[in-house]
């Protein structure tokens, strides 16, 4: 990127952290390079508490810090030191020796933590507004703005990485610098980001925040891919900065080619879906971002075998996803079955892992414990013009709660099924139907412009498999609007229903499973998967 890519030596250093995190082991390898530090406040303390010599911010401007530590760095000769350029065709060194400004070469600076204060449970508009750093965005803003000269560094991670480089080269590379700059830029991005949203939540109230009205996200590059959904598209992809534990973002990959964009989709709801049926033994094969085998069994390899038994046709190259570890049994018994595209579980055991070498292709993600409980988040969909925006489907419904409408009242058998198949149902495309018994998927019909087509795609599914529909039970992602439903389902040997209810028909199709002998119950709940 810099032809000459000229090494730029560190003379002195600025260091004023919020995360005090390793500090103290760059500013020791910084005095053995000969570095003079200049410091602030809370820093400055913990480095001399570890015998390291500072020079304290005040000291070097002759101002004291003042208004509780507000205003400190806000001073030229910081800010001369950082952005002072020492070009022959500038006169900047003239104007810096004639106000006693010295050459600042390295920034290392974080910011006040807005984001952990926003997310306390009482916090109060003053304690957030006090968190919003002035000096630091500003200090990281000029340094990175003057690469060609100084060196910005506001990542812990990166702080092995500047000490070697200027120890080994006795001084920063130009590309380094640029990339320092890049990374710094992007957080003083995120964090006046992070402060627009808060504080232009429609509510207006710390409280009761609702969507603001002008919206920033940032996310990281995490991988380009080899094409988007179709080769003429192309695709990457990006992660939050902080992915949760058991989302695809978090994942890490042991074996395999790249992932592909459909692979991360595929995944994304194989994930989704095995989370929510949990915590027993579970297998959820996807294909083309819809459940198409599920199961629960006392150990994965019954659940994989009830899984893989909805739908063998679909299974194959189809993402398998497992919440207990994969072991060499489990291994030998999918090669045995079926070819698959990806397969993710929280731990994959390294005998297991010899097995899967038979088949290099074959991607392999670790996701580490799933959790027990997810964490509200936002989904974004990108349309023409704009983005949608609403809260996750992490809702699901307590069972005691729901509404028995029917003369006849589900068995407890009847209910663990209606259970299962309602959380399954959850994860497949609208209009989604989904046939289960014995904690198994039995037919699946899934993306539909009528219900009762996709009532009639399970049906064919099911019998594609030689599994038996007669006994199983119905979950529906969304109300049945006419009787129609019901009545299939009975014809087929549905003995019971869970859906959201909701029609202005419902009293005919309650009528409808009454006439069947069928129980039927309401879960005031819709879950819409478009």
């Amino acid at each position: 990127m810099h032809q000459d890519n000229r090494r730029i030596p560190i003379r002195r250093a600025l260091i004023s952290v919020t995360d005090k995190n390793r500090v103290e082991y760059l500013a020791k390898g910084l005095v053995r390079a000969g570095v003079e530090i200049l410091s602030t406040g809370g820093t400055a303390r913990v480095l001399k508490e570890a015998g390291i010599t500072v020079t304290d911010i005040s000291d070097y401007t002759g101002f004291p810090e003042m208004m509780d530590g507000r205003i400190k760095t806000l001073h030229p000769k910081v800010h001369g030191g950082l952005l002072g350029r020492l070009n022959e065709d500038d006169n900047d060194s003239e104007v810096m020796e004639a106000h006693g400004i010295k050459t600042i070469d390295l920034l290392v600076v974080n910011l006040y933590p807005f984001e952990a204060t926003t997310q306390k449970p009482d916090v109060t508009l003053a304690e957030v507004i006090e968190n919003i750093d002035i000096g630091g965005p500003a200090m990281i803003r000029a340094a990175a703005k003057n690469h060609k000269r100084v060196t910005v560094v506001v990542d812990p991670d990166d702080y092995e990485m500047v000490l070697e480089e200027n120890k080994t080269y006795k001084g920063i590379s130009d590309d380094t610098r640029f990339n320092l700059a890049g990374k710094a830029f992007a957080l003083t991005a995120r964090y006046d980001g992070l402060i627009a949203n808060y504080l232009t939540a429609k509510s207006g109230t710390p409280e009761e925040l609702d969507f603001p009205e002008y919206l920033s996200q940032q996310f990281i590059h995490r991988s380009e891919l080899r094409y988007g959904e179709n080769p003429h598209q192309q695709a990457a992809f990006y992660i939050d900065k902080n992915p949760p534990a058991g989302s695809i973002g978090a994942t890490w990959q042991v074996q395999g080619i790249a992932l592909s964009y459909n692979n991360i989709n595929d995944a994304d709801a194989a994930l989704s879906c095995l989370k929510e049926i949990g915590p027993e033994p579970a297998c959820v094969i996807v294909k083309h971002a819809n459940p198409c085998g599920v199961a629960v069994e006392s150990d994965i390899e019954l659940a994989y075998l009830k899984a893989y038994a909805t739908d063998p046709t679909s299974a194959f190259g189809g993402v398998l996803a497992f919440n207990d570890t994969v072991t060499e049994k489990t291994a030998e018994l999918i090669l045995s079955k079926q070819f698959a595209e990806v397969l993710i579980a929280p731990k994959i055991t390294p005998e297991a892992l010899a097995v899967f070498a038979q088949k290099k292709r074959m991607r392999i993600l670790c996701s580490g414990d799933l959790p027990e409980k997810p964490k509200p988040w936002q989904n974004f969909k990108r349309v023409s013009g704009g983005l949608l925006v609403q809260d996750a489907d992490i809702a699901m419904i307590d069972m005691k709660a729901v509404k028995v409408v029917t003369k006849r009242t589900p068995t407890e058998e009847e209910l663990r099924d209606l259970a299962f198949a309602w959380k399954v149902a959850k994860w497949v495309k609208s209009n989604a139907i989904v046939y289960a018994k014995d904690g198994q998927t039995i037919g699946i019909g899934a993306g539909q412009m009528s219900r009762v087509v996709s009532a009639r795609i399970a049906n064919m599914k099911a019998e594609d498999a030689d599994l038996k529909v007669a006994g199983s039970v119905m979950a529906s992602d969304a109300f049945f609007p006419f009787r129609d439903g019901i009545d299939a389902a009975a014809q087929v040997g549905i003995t019971a229903i869970i859906q959201p209810g909701g029609s202005k028909k419902d009293p005919e199709t309650i009528a409808a499973a009454n006439e069947h002998n069928m129980a039927m119950v309401f879960t005031d709940m819709r879950h819409f998967n478009h």
